[in-house]
Order: structure tokens, then sequence, then C-alpha cells
């Protein structure tokens, strides 16, 4: 683990109990956020895929949200501290810890990944090599939804984030990455204010081009067994889905 991730994870693992009572309900006053949250999950239910990963899940708000919007969801957070709190608010709902440009996820297996402002913390020239990891779990049809703080400057902005040090994007550079790293991007959504710093909310959709699962076909494991495909073991914190 490289330094800024064993400072990210210290920052959050000492701030869980305030940061859990300040985002918990926090969509509840976000309508752009709840409105592509909702949409990214419907588009996800239509690939019959609904397996989906919440990257940076925080406290689990957003994992227990994609599951009463009809998505088998799970949360990974790089804070083990962060997901103890998640299981214990959202028992009947499966985290773990992992590092997001390492995800204890077999290839091609998910309907969906929701990154919620967890990138931001990302160096840019970290983020490429973060955003192949998301590709590389996504089945064909996949869709990855990104959101993060946006500015209308040409470079990515690194600012005084009230945890740790995190980035802003132009967001169509950002898009950009997301083009590079093979997935499409195909619908944006750019509000103001974020906050008191003067950045934007961009959220930003984005699907793995390739044939989507049709409704009611059945899904194969590698032998050609009918039923839900087992990840390959990736070491401590792997898991089945």
């Amino acid at each position: 683990m490289v330094e800024h991730q064993e400072e990210t994870r210290a920052a959050y693992d000492g701030v869980v109990e305030l940061y859990a009572s300040m985002f918990a309900d926090r969509l509840e006053t976000r309508p752009f956020a709840r409105a592509m949250i909702a949409s990214f999950a419907e588009l996800v239910r239509e690939t019959a895929n609904p397996r989906t990963a919440d990257v940076g899940c925080g406290p689990g708000h957003l994992t227990a949200m994609l599951h009463d919007l009809g998505l088998d969801a799970f949360g990974l957070d790089l804070s083990p501290a962060m997901v103890d709190h998640a299981r214990r608010a959202h028992p009947g709902l499966r985290f773990d810890e992992a590092r997001m440009e390492a995800l204890p996820v077999g290839d091609g297996v998910l309907g969906g990944v929701l990154a919620h402002y967890s990138m931001i913390h990302t160096p840019p020239a970290e983020l490429p090599a973060l955003l192949a990891e998301q590709v590389r779990v996504l089945a064909p049809g996949g869709l990855l939804l990104v959101s993060f703080f946006a500015t209308e400057a040409p470079d990515p902005v690194r600012f005084d984030h009230k945890v740790t040090p995190a980035y802003s994007w132009p967001v169509d550079r950002f898009a950009e990455l997301l083009a590079a790293s093979g997935l499409v991007p195909f619908a944006r959504l750019i509000h103001d204010p974020a906050s008191e710093r003067g950045f934007l909310d961009a959220h930003v959709l984005a699907r793995l081009p390739g044939r989507r699962n049709e409704p009611g076909r059945a899904v194969t494991d590698a032998r050609g067994t009918p039923g839900r495909p087992s990840l390959p073991d990736r070491g401590e914190g792997s898991f089945s889905l």
C-alpha cells in the first residue's frame, strides 16, 4: 500500500462515527445524486446482472440504497473501521476491506460498480490504473457510475478535503480517462454548488461495450454449470457472490 493510501485509511478510520452521522441521510437533500443513482440502478437491472459493488462504500448507506433499488449490492472500503461500522449498521449486507486498485472480485462478473466520491483521493497519475481495475470486474454491458468534485480549471486541482487531501477534475478530462479505459461515457450530470469550496458536483455514467445478458437467460460458471459464478481466490478478503 502506497503512502497516500495509508494516510487516507488512517484518516477515515479516525472519523467513522462523525462521518456516518453526517452522511447517512445526506442524499435526502441531494436530489440530483439520488436521481443518478436511481438511473444507474435501473440500467444495471436491465442488464439482468444485478451484482453491484459499492467501492469506497464508507458507512454503507449507499450500499443499502442500491439493495433497496433491487440490486445484489455489496460494499468495499479501504478503511477497516468503516467496514466494521457498515457491517453493524447493515447486518444483512456484505462488506469487506479492499483497495480500489485490487478488488477481491473475479474478472467480468459485475453488472455495476458505484464509485460515489471514492476516487477523489487518488492522485491523477494513478487514476488510469484504478479505472482499469473497475473495468476488469465489469461484465460486458456493465455500468460504472462515478461521482466526483468537478472544476472548470483545465487540469485537476488538489485541495484540502475535510478528511484528507483530494482532487477535483475537469469533467471532460475525466470522461476522456473513462473512454481510454475502455468504457463508453454516455450520461453526465453537473450541478452547482457542491460546497463552499466552489467546486461543482459531477456524476458520469459509463458502460462497458459488449453483449448484455438477456433477461431470463441462465448465468453459467466456467464449467457451464447454471448458477451464480464463483469468484476466484484473490487472497485474504476475497469472497464469492
